[in-house]
């Protein structure tokens, strides 16, 4: 057996704390606690005089909650919701969980924890079930609060008529639908979420919203908005600028709105915000020296962790727009928060006659999480339809029968290959494939054209499943307190 062998043999195998004792020690050992986690707790444990094995097991799921990508821990359910850093199957069940209630009067009356409305700064904070680390719980109430001020804001002076001139001039027959209600809410709030999932039309309403607010400012006598794009990754910056300048070639408006169009830049939230080498959570842009943009639009934002955001919206003017853009069921942050999904909550299930006509005024009250009519959720999908689009609704709304079943009679667009991974001759295709797009990636990175390699890699994509159960998150709509 080899010394490499001998040191690993099982990557997936829990790493355990060799100082754990009690409960601890038997969640660490079953693969629900991280032996940071474990160590963690036993420190503010030490720090308080707690030694409740309850409560340091709850200190220890709350470290261990924004490892997973959640801002907090719900003790009511984590039993039933619980993940474990092992590939060999757990009984969640026959663990040691304490008492729901005792567990939560445990924790409540600790040292450790202060409750939603404790002026006292303790290291964690508790809301009914769940518990946070101190630093996500302020976070979360800054942006919930920060965001309802800000859409609650009047918004500045629109030229009606203006606006419904654009509208119809830049959404034609589609001028009453979602693409042109979201651009509305932009142009009359200083806060707006356009939603939806892929192909249905994001990125190019990002493009007639600023051509909206440009003819705002024209009419007005006043110089075009400074505005800022930007995405969580260089790679999704790119995609957003390019989504720009191609709309704007084809858009019917006047020479310096389309000029300042072709030419608006995309980059990182991070170089947005100054990023400081060494540090990952201090910017050179904050509540102290603010972003000079008029308006700051956010692509892909559901991989925009509760912090990055929270920096964010330091950074902004009082009277700056900001309009988030993506899809809340897309890609999570590989950070704590799920902010996108938070914020926009019910109004992703909202029907479409809820959805106010374009020209109409805003109504203070609708929409979801107390933001207002500025979140805008569109459905129809345009970038392709027929069997994938089915295809897709059937997955993303978790219907696993009615995705079997469209698989296994394929619609146009879609081919199923039912075989077992070990039979290489079916899964050729898929080979073939892959190798065909690495290869193209490949020569056009050698050959410097960054964007032939970005195209090569948006036409190949592999989705691979794992044998580890998600950790469920906890379902919430944050509100500001």
């Amino acid at each position: 057996m080899s010394t490499r062998a001998l040191a690993d043999p099982d990557p997936f195998a829990p790493r355990l704390a060799s100082a754990a004792s009690g409960l601890l020690r038997e969640f660490n050992q079953a693969g629900v606690l991280a032996a940071a986690d474990v160590h963690v707790a036993r420190q503010l444990g030490g720090l308080a005089g707690e030694s409740d094995p309850a409560v340091l097991l709850a200190v220890a799921l709350a470290v261990r909650a924004p490892r997973l990508g959640h801002v907090l821990v719900d003790l009511a359910s984590i039993r039933a919701t619980a993940a474990v850093d092992t590939e060999e199957p757990i009984d969640l069940e026959s663990l040691p969980w304490p008492e729901p209630d005792a567990w939560l009067a445990g924790v409540s009356a600790s040292a450790l924890v202060g409750d939603e409305g404790a002026a006292e700064v303790r290291p964690l904070r508790r809301l009914g079930p769940w518990l946070y680390l101190d630093r996500y719980w302020a976070e979360e109430v800054a942006v919930a609060a920060a965001l309802q001020v800000r859409s609650a804001a009047a918004p500045a002076p629109v030229d009606a008529d203006v606006l419904a001139a654009g509208l119809e001039r830049l959404f034609g027959d589609e001028s009453s639908g979602r693409q042109s209600q979201a651009a509305a809410a932009a142009v009359r709030q200083r806060f707006a979420v356009v939603a939806g999932g892929p192909g249905t039309g994001k990125t190019t309403t990002v493009a007639r919203i600023v051509a909206l607010l440009g003819e705002q400012a024209l009419a007005a006598g006043r110089a075009l908005p400074l505005v800022a794009l930007a995405a969580p990754t260089g790679k999704a910056a790119a995609r957003l600028q390019e989504a720009v300048h191609a709309e704007a070639a084809e858009l019917e408006v006047a020479s310096e709105i389309r000029e300042q169009l072709l030419e608006l830049p995309a980059t990182t939230l991070h170089r947005l915000l100054g990023w400081r080498p060494g540090s990952m959570s201090r910017f050179r842009h904050d509540r102290r020296r603010r972003l000079a943009h008029d308006v700051v639009i956010v692509d892909e934002t559901s991989m925009v962790s509760l912090s990055l955001m929270a920096r964010l919206i330091d950074a902004l003017r009082d009277d700056a727009r900001l309009v988030l853009v993506g899809d809340p069921g897309q890609l999570a942050s590989i950070e704590a928060g799920a902010v996108l999904g938070d914020i926009v909550g019910p109004a992703a299930r909202r029907p479409a006659r809820d959805v106010a006509p374009a020209d109409a005024e805003p109504d203070a009250d609708a929409g979801s999480s107390g933001f207002g009519a500025g979140i805008v959720v569109l459905e129809r999908v345009h970038r392709f339809g027929g069997g994938i689009a089915e295809l897709a609704t059937a997955i993303r709304g978790g219907d696993a029968e009615a995705v079997l079943a469209l698989l296994r009679s394929p619609p146009d667009g879609v081919e199923w290959i039912e075989t077992d991974v070990g039979e290489d001759a079916a899964l050729e295709p898929v080979r073939a494939g892959a190798l065909a797009c690495a290869r193209a990636v490949g020569e056009a990175a050698r050959s410097g054209q960054a964007e032939a390699a970005l195209a090569a890699l948006g036409g190949f994509r592999i989705l691979c499943a794992h044998r580890r159960r998600g950790e469920t998150p906890p379902v919430r709509v944050p509100r500001p307190r």
